[in-house]
């Protein structure tokens, strides 16, 4: 059992990449917001499909060492506010305040706690604490909180309002509130980050436990003996029952960049920007060299969390994005019509203009190759559509009004990135609308070279190919002392045997990296120095943490460095009528790159159809294949 499956979930379409030693399977498949583990198994039915030539969803799966899965349901479930109503007890005066500091951090707190802080002494005698507590959970209870975070000055104080609370509210009575107490999710001084990242987990919890236990209980039905890991958003995969929520937000995006950062080293990029364009967002990311950028503590919608997470940023441009018609001005985004109803060429009651009913209208994409030919698009519905709401209101014709969304669109992805473009940027472009939006979007930004890998329309999910089951754990040193640092090395040693051992690994047999950190007042950490057991402090009179970072290396792909190949005029396999202008039709050469050899190229306007995506080759650019089989295209202007 040699193969892994990584699975990308989207909001319209969810990737599946299989890679079973020597190389890559991929498919597509609709999302279905209905029911997530209907998309999840269709796609590894397709992928079965495409791997045996029929579909034999069980043999893949007992071929399988292990199913990553990446999921956006967390990010769409905080955005759209979908989830239980958080309540607080601390013994921290002044916390609902402190959380309260930014405007972001304001309106998330009213979203998700609002008025549902309550605070007790700590310091308080026995009896008095334990009537406080008793008397504050029940309010909370009755305020609506479905989860409670317990917040204490120290782990000391935590333990005992743990006491307490098991005692008044013993876990099997059903009228139990699920509790989290602060310190055992994140060792962070920072009071106020420290509780947010516990609301936010207690928050998508829920979501995401629905869900991937439903998963898993299907998978078991076909009597799948190894767990389904969970894609994280620090790079690692874990098993559902050993995950934290917090940590697959954004997992996706993690998976485009550690893709990314496997171009980098194949090609010997210095500076990389990856646009992952999906159907709801472009997520935008950073690779210096072959290194992903990631942030200490990272944020989510805004707001402060314990955890480090990679620098990623979104932008509501997708190819699902709403295009509209607002005080006499074109619009792009953010909204989106997902993948129900989707856009109106779908046929399934789009009534609002995306990118690609406009991609259709101008000939960019063919109606019946969608998809690899799965997916019949309607240029009809996008024809009404866009007439309605966007020709008609500013007054002018069909064509004219393509035209002028396109180059809103291309504007409104340029915007998203052109901040970090340098002299020496590649743009890696992928995602199901990327390939076919890069070169338009570059030019603005002043990108002159840009690279479509051959799996851009499944990049992320190919990306968690890079990943190993890991964990990693960062906990407060009580003392900066010798003495502290080698009692929470051992306590860390303890943890850490256990859980991978619930992974299914012996801790010997795991790579292990041990760092001591310095942090700064607000408990963020400024220097790292190695550890290993025994050594002296060092940092004497300053706050210390501790980090230990566990690894069980599983397979991953290796992807060829780049060669120089002989060049020659890529063969056309037919021609597309494409409007460049509203007065203008240009017959444009269509190539297929599965049947392209490396060194075959050309200019444009052209435009190369890969697996699952359509390339666009604006006039000015010029492309060629690469010894691997990817596209990449420069901006001869």
């Amino acid at each position: 059992m040699d193969t892994l499956i990584n699975i990308d979930n989207g909001g319209t379409l969810t990737d599946i990449c299989v890679w079973d030693g020597t190389g890559f399977t991929f498919t597509k498949t609709l999302t279905t917001p209905h029911d997530l583990s209907e998309c999840l198994f269709s796609g590894i039915e397709k992928a079965s499909a495409a791997r045996y030539g029929t579909a034999d969803i069980e043999r893949l799966l007992h071929a399988t060492q292990h199913i990553r899965y990446s999921t956006t349901q967390g990010t769409n479930a905080l955005v759209e506010r979908r989830g239980p109503m958080i309540g607080i007890l601390t013994t921290l005066p002044g916390l609902d305040g402190a959380m309260r500091g930014s405007k972001a951090e304001r309106e998330l707190f009213d979203g998700l706690v609002g008025e549902r802080v309550l605070e007790i002494d700590g310091d308080a005698g026995d009896e008095e604490i334990d009537f406080e507590v008793v008397q504050r959970v029940n309010r909370l209870a009755t305020l609506g909180a479905a989860r409670v975070v317990v917040a204490g000055r120290d782990p000391e104080q935590e333990r005992r309002l743990r006491a307490v609370l098991l005692r008044r509210f013993p876990r099997h009575l059903l009228g139990s509130i699920p509790l989290i107490y602060s310190w055992d999710l994140a060792g962070d001084r920072n009071d106020a980050r420290r509780v947010w990242s516990c609301v936010l987990n207690s928050f998508l919890h829920p979501t995401m436990e629905r869900f991937l236990y439903g998963a898993e209980r299907r998978l078991k039905s076909y009597k799948v003996a190894n767990p389904l890991l969970v894609y994280r958003n620090d790079g690692a995969s874990s098993r559902v029952a050993k995950s934290v929520a917090l940590k697959t937000y954004s997992s996706g995006p993690r998976g485009g960049l550690e893709g990314t950062a496997a171009l980098a080293r194949q090609y010997g990029l210095a500076h990389t920007l990856m646009i992952d364009i999906g159907g709801t967002t472009t997520d935008v990311g950073v690779v210096s060299g072959d290194r992903v950028a990631a942030d200490e503590r990272g944020r989510i919608r805004g707001v402060p969390i314990s955890y480090p997470m990679s620098d990623v940023h979104s932008k509501g441009v997708g190819g699902s994005s709403v295009i509209a018609v607002e005080n006499g001005r074109i619009t792009v985004g953010p909204r989106s019509v997902g993948a129900a109803p989707g856009p109106a060429c779908f046929g399934f009651g789009g009534k609002q203009a995306t990118i690609t009913d406009v991609n259709l209208l101008l000939g960019v994409l063919d109606p019946d190759t969608y998809l690899d030919g799965t997916f019949r698009l309607d240029p009809e519905r996008s024809r009404a559509v866009i007439t309605e709401t966007i020709a008609d209101p500013l007054g002018i014709g069909l064509e004219e009004a393509l035209v002028r969304m396109e180059q809103a669109y291309f504007e409104a992805l340029s915007s998203a990135f052109a901040h970090l473009v340098t002299e020496d940027t590649t743009l890696a472009a992928f995602g199901g609308a990327g390939p076919m939006s890069a070169t338009g979007a570059a030019r603005p930004a002043g990108v002159k070279r840009v690279l479509v890998p051959r799996t851009a329309a499944v990049f992320s999910a190919l990306g968690i190919s890079f990943s190993d089951i890991g964990k990693t754990y960062e906990v407060c040193v009580p003392e900066p002392t010798t003495e502290s640092v080698k009692a929470t090395h051992d306590e860390l040693l303890v943890r850490a045997g256990r859980d991978m051992f619930q992974e299914g690994y012996a801790l010997a047999a795991c790579e292990t990296a041990w760092e001591v950190s310095v942090e700064d007042e607000d408990g963020t950490p400024v220097a790292r120095t190695p550890y290993r057991p025994g050594d002296p402090a060092g940092h004497p009179g300053r706050r210390l943490s501790l980090r230990l970072t566990v690894t069980a290396p599983l397979p991953h792909p290796e992807l060829a460095p780049d060669r120089e190949t002989g060049t020659r005029p890529a063969p056309a396999a037919g021609t597309r009528s494409v409007r460049s202008a509203a007065d203008r039709v240009d017959e444009v050469p269509v190539h297929v790159l599965t049947e392209l050899a490396p060194g075959d190229g050309g200019a444009g306007p052209a435009i190369v159809e890969g697996p699952f995506f359509t390339a666009r080759v604006l006039p000015g650019w010029t492309f060629r294949v690469t010894a691997a089989g990817d596209l990449l295209l420069h901006d001869t202007h």
